[in-house]
């Protein structure tokens, strides 16, 4: 009779999330990640052809999961001031977590980013207050979101600031005012 599996998949992404979570990618490794599930690595690589295919696919568990849990949250019925106020929270609760996936330099990083950027143009698309604006418009307001956004989560995440949801309510909309009425248009191309 065949031993049965005890480490699954599930076990083996949960370990990968809290070693990300407290390390950082520099701490993804299997060993690092076999440490914490208190195995040997060979559970990783009978689960995942290698590392890479182990990365993307926590990398498609963080995105479900910052989309369900993190970003869904309404708190004031404007898209992109409640993605702010739930990225910086995000920041703030899940320092490390933060820090690895959207300010640390990491092989497959891009997959956030695109990420990021789509759930951002998706959540403009949705709310009548950015919808009907122009796709260059959009694109450049994303842009000059998405920099006070990460500007305002690494502040908040290093403990240098702690804006009130006001005060971040009230950056996001000062951005916005000045992306929709200036005629300056800022592109970005995603690394």
């Amino acid at each position: 009779m065949a031993r049965k599996k005890t480490i699954t998949r599930e076990h083996i992404l949960d370990a990968t999330y809290q070693v990300v979570a407290t390390e950082g990618f520099s701490g993804f490794t299997a060993r690092n990640i076999a440490s914490k599930m208190r195995s040997s690595t060979q559970p990783i690589y009978l689960e995942f052809k290698n590392m890479e295919d182990l990365r993307n696919a926590f990398f498609k568990e963080v995105e479900s999961d910052l989309e369900k849990d993190v970003f869904s949250k309404e708190i004031t019925g404007d898209a992109l001031v409640d993605l702010c106020l739930n990225y910086v929270e995000f920041a703030k609760e899940q320092k490390m977590l933060y820090r690895a996936l959207f300010v640390e330099n990491y092989e497959g990083g891009e997959s956030i980013t695109r990420f990021i950027h789509q759930l951002i143009l998706e959540r403009m698309s949705s709310d009548s207050r950015y919808k009907n604006l122009s796709s260059e418009k959009r694109e450049s307001l994303l842009v000059g979101f998405w920099i006070v956004a990460t500007g305002l989560a690494s502040l908040v995440s290093a403990e240098r600031i702690q804006p009130t949801q006001k005060e971040i309510s009230d950056m996001v909309n000062n951005c916005v005012a000045f992306s929709k009425e200036s005629d300056v248009n800022f592109s970005l191309t995603l690394a």
